[in-house]
């Protein structure tokens, strides 16, 4: 049983995911888009990068490769998903999840530690956290803005799809927003709660040497 990271044209955290999966025990293995799923995926990962050099819209032609399909398929059948950064963008493109990630507020690159506040401690992604924590973070996106209309983010809200947060140090939500997002969202879960996006990239915060090592609670959901 294998976790696929799949690997776009302009991917650039693939080998970084593997590697992070690697020292949690997890098997994992690169996939070429083109070459589809193993028989055997026992978790999907669409990791972050620049897919197709974010033509169109970051993720947009990512979000309809063939491959992408199969992802749709494997989640329905209750694989677990997980889209990083560039992978959160072609979440929300292919349907994955609702809404849309955009261009930050200050329509500037941000490559930096934040913190997200766990929202929801019960699904496969948080179980290794307690609702509230504090989480520390690198992010590294230039389109990692949370846009949704009213009414589909008051259903996120309503239904508590809402995974994770910015904040501050201390858990407060507000000024500490690196991007914008609407209601401070950094990862949120679709339908199925077996699928879940988010910008934070917990891959680069998995091994000792990097730093710290909140990340590795939320790949660790794939063992």
């Amino acid at each position: 049983m294998t976790v696929a990271v799949v690997q776009f044209g302009g991917s650039n955290c693939d080998r970084d995911a593997v590697r992070a999966l690697d020292h949690l025990g997890i098997e994992a293995e690169r996939v070429w888009h083109a070459d589809g799923l193993p028989d055997d995926v026992a978790g999907v990962i669409l990791p972050g990068g620049f897919s197709y050099g974010d033509y169109l819209r970051a993720g947009a032609m990512a979000a309809r490769a063939p491959v992408t399909e199969e992802v749709r398929a494997a989640a329905d059948r209750g694989v677990p998903v997980l889209g990083v950064c560039n992978g959160a963008q072609v979440g929300c493109e292919s349907g994955l999840v609702p809404g849309a990630f955009t261009t930050n507020a200050d329509a500037r690159f941000h490559c930096e530690r934040a913190h997200v506040r766990v929202e929801r401690a019960d699904t496969p992604f948080t179980q290794a956290f307690d609702e509230g924590q504090v989480l520390k973070l690198p992010i590294a996106h230039g389109e990692g803005r949370f846009e949704a209309d009213d009414a589909t983010y008051d259903r996120l809200v309503g239904e508590n799809r809402i995974l994770f947060r910015y904040c501050d140090a201390d858990g407060a939500v507000g000024a500490a927003n690196p991007n914008g997002s609407r209601g401070a969202v950094a990862g949120l879960i679709g339908d199925r709660e077996s699928v879940a996006v988010l910008m934070p990239h917990p891959e680069r915060a998995t091994l000792p040497q990097l730093g710290p090592t909140d990340g590795a609670g939320i790949l660790q959901a794939f063992a």
